[in-house]
């Protein structure tokens, strides 16, 4: 992220430094030699070209507090980063509350300089990009801050508004990535509780034997470890929302004390003599249908019924894609601000399209991804085809099945045609058409993978693929499919989590070294 900095300073042997610095960061440097200089470029014409202030404090005849103070009352806007080689504590609280963004200290190392110019310039960037879509920041977010087009979302949002008028529990199901946490803060921003604490739990990430002491806390010396009192999650939402982020991932023994809590209202704190009350508004969600987990006794009745009070249902991305060209332009806008691709402002039709024509199995997380990504890589105003070579592969090999199927039913909206693949070379193994499992395609000369979700089961020379090969990618496409959440994973597999854990580091993937604990089975 570059920009146009104004270096403020009397000393000549400083002002250089910096000079020199600032281009080194990669951004443009103008310099002023005092206080009256930089004023005078500051109420010019030329004020609203500089993104950065770096401005001395101490200096002879107009100082730095002048000019901090002359910067604000113009009201340009500008982040100002002050330096000083004087003065205690107090000259930089005053400079601090006069406007000023950071202080850094002479002589300035030239680490600590690029963290401040990066910090300003990414909140400057932000903050243009609030003004110039005309949102005023709340601090809490609210169902108008959710980007959508769709039916669908619409009617997710007046079950959202309807619910936040009371203290119902709410239980919002929904594939991973669909934006359940967004729903979930949304209906706490337009409730009464808005300005109160929202404490955010992932269920599934809590060590099953912290989970207790996690969520209701405990006092100190109620175990091996607690030198300490601590204080659980129901606690710190006493007053605000918990969210419960996959419920379905708790413990049976800990969905009993969960259920306590909703009809008492009331926890206990591993250790303590006595329960403690909480007022708290609860709101859970789960990627699973718990009312199947009930079925196979994993999840208990009780509790299903006490959570599933108000169910809200979040769509994925590819039962609504009237969204992806909204929530495109919000992602570019964002990072390019970010990033300080300033001159990246849309996305071309054909790469629009093909977007559309995706099916987006980790839904609105994965498109964000895929736009920061493009985002990055992009040399020219709009986004291409080239910026998503993932997502245009893989549309393009569920196209040519349409094609050769002249299947209509296919998961990719006819939006976008992925060109014919080239015919192949005479001497290349051509496989059958049943050379994936599930879908019938043609393979040219074994050099194009399957699709998202289908695997191979013929090798490029005709033969059977070995079930070693065939069992490594279906692990590789689980743990991409359930976004590394190794219980689900092992679940769906059909296999305990140790197992899963030696095939791991049998087949050398990653993250085989991150359940040393679990016993064999």
């Amino acid at each position: 992220m570059s920009g146009r900095i104004l270096i403020v300073d009397d000393d000549p042997i400083q002002r250089r430094l910096l000079e020199e610095a600032v281009r080194r960061l990669g951004h443009e440097a103008v310099t002023a030699d005092g206080g009256e200089a930089a004023i005078r470029l500051l109420s010019g014409p030329d004020a609203g070209g500089f993104d950065l202030v770096v401005l001395d404090l101490v200096m002879p005849g107009v100082d730095g507090m002048a000019v901090l103070e002359r910067t604000t009352r113009l009201g340009l806007g500008l982040p100002v980063i002050v330096q000083t080689s004087r003065g205690g504590i107090e000259t930089v609280v005053g400079a601090m509350r006069a406007g000023a963004f950071d202080f850094i200290v002479k002589p300035v190392g030239l680490e600590r300089l690029q963290v401040a110019v990066q910090n300003a310039l990414k909140v400057t960037a932000l903050e243009g990009e609030a003004r110039q879509k005309g949102q005023v920041p709340t601090g809490a977010l609210t169902f108008r801050d959710i980007v959508t087009k769709s039916p669908e979302m619409a009617r997710v949002i007046r079950l959202g508004e309807r619910a936040a008028a009371s203290n119902i529990p709410i239980l919002i199901e929904g594939e991973s990535g669909v934006g359940k946490e967004l729903v979930a803060r949304a209906i706490q921003g337009t409730s009464e509780r808005r300005s109160k604490a929202f404490v955010t739990v992932n269920c599934g990430a809590i060590p099953e034997n912290l989970v207790q002491s996690t969520l209701f806390g405990h006092e100190k010396g109620a175990f091996t470890g607690a030198v300490d009192k601590h204080v659980g999650k129901f606690q710190e939402a006493n007053g605000g929302t918990l969210f419960l982020d996959e419920v379905g991932e708790l413990p049976l023994d800990t969905q009993v004390q969960l259920l306590r809590a909703i009809q008492e209202g009331e926890i206990d704190p591993v250790g303590a003599r006595r329960p403690v009350k909480v007022d708290f508004r609860l709101v859970s969600a789960t990627n699973r249908r718990l009312v199947d987990m009930v079925r196979e006794s994993r999840f208990r009745e009780d509790l299903y019924y006490r959570l599933n009070v108000f169910p809200i249902f979040v769509p994925p991305l590819r039962e609504r894609r009237e969204d992806i060209p909204a929530l495109v332009a919000h992602f570019v806008a964002r990072y390019a601000a970010e990033e300080g691709k300033r001159r990246v402002v849309g996305i071309r039709p054909d790469a629009l399209a093909m977007l559309q024509a995706y099916h987006w199995p980790g839904n609105i997380r994965q498109l964000e991804n895929a736009v920061f990504r493009a985002v990055v890589l992009a040399d020219a105003a709009e986004l291409t085809v080239e910026e998503f070579p993932q997502i245009a592969a893989q549309v393009g090999h569920v196209s040519a099945v349409r094609r050769v199927e002249g299947d209509d039913a296919s998961p990719v909206a006819p939006a976008f045609e992925a060109p014919a693949p080239a015919a192949p070379a005479p001497a290349a193994v051509s496989a059958p058409v049943d050379d994936f499992i599930g879908v019938a395609v043609p393979r040219q000369g074994g050099a194009d993978p399957a699709p998202f979700g289908f695997l191979r089961s013929l090798a490029d020379d005709g033969h059977v693929r070995p079930l070693t090969a065939i069992e490594e990618e279906m692990i590789r496409l689980a743990i991409d499919h359930y976004n590394g959440r190794m219980a689900e994973v092992a679940r769906r597999l059909g296999i305990g989590r140790s197992t899963l854990y030696r095939k791991l580091k049998e087949y050398g993937l990653a993250g085989a070294d991150e359940e040393a604990g679990v016993a064999a089975e």
